[in-house]
């Protein structure tokens, strides 16, 4: 289902975007659900999605070892962008992210995206800004519960 210019426009991941780029995105964006408990995408698979959420919530996982459940890294929903390795070579998933509630979200391609920004200069150049944004945001979180998890080892019980 195609998406309106004016639910991307809402997006805070496009705030300050121009018109014409969003327009240009709207041309293949597309709206997908998932359900409660359903792995959305899992690490070392092939990147090539980019998700906006407009509703729910996800989990993004880190997997461990058989013997312990993953590593929640960040918990994230409404207005958040999901999935940032569609840009990045060699485009695989650094982590697990699983729907905690349904999910509905804006969909994109990242390998149309990619195409675009090859293309578009202005496009990737704000693209890139988003996203490498939202890298680091992720590295912050993932520093933080690394952190949180080894002080919880290391309390004796």
């Amino acid at each position: 289902m195609q998406v309106e210019i004016r639910t991307l426009e809402a997006q805070p991941f496009f705030k300050g975007m121009s018109p014409g780029l969003i327009k240009m995105l709207a041309e293949d964006a597309m709206t997908v659900e998932f359900r409660a408990g359903e792995l959305i995408f899992n690490e070392g698979g092939l990147a090539n999605r980019f998700y906006l959420l407009l509703s729910g919530k996800v989990e993004l996982e880190s997997p461990t070892d058989s013997e312990h459940e993953p590593v929640v890294i960040e918990t994230i929903g409404e207005g958040n962008a999901l999935g940032w390795s569609w840009l990045f070579p060699p485009y695989y998933w650094h982590f697990d992210a699983r729907a905690v509630t349904p999910i509905k979200a804006i969909f994109f391609y990242g390998t149309r995206l990619r195409e675009k920004c090859e293309t578009d200069n202005e496009l990737g150049y704000e693209l890139m800004k988003r996203v490498s944004g939202i890298v680091v945001k992720r590295l912050q979180a993932t520093r933080r519960r690394l952190a949180e998890r080894n002080s919880e080892l290391m309390t004796p019980v």
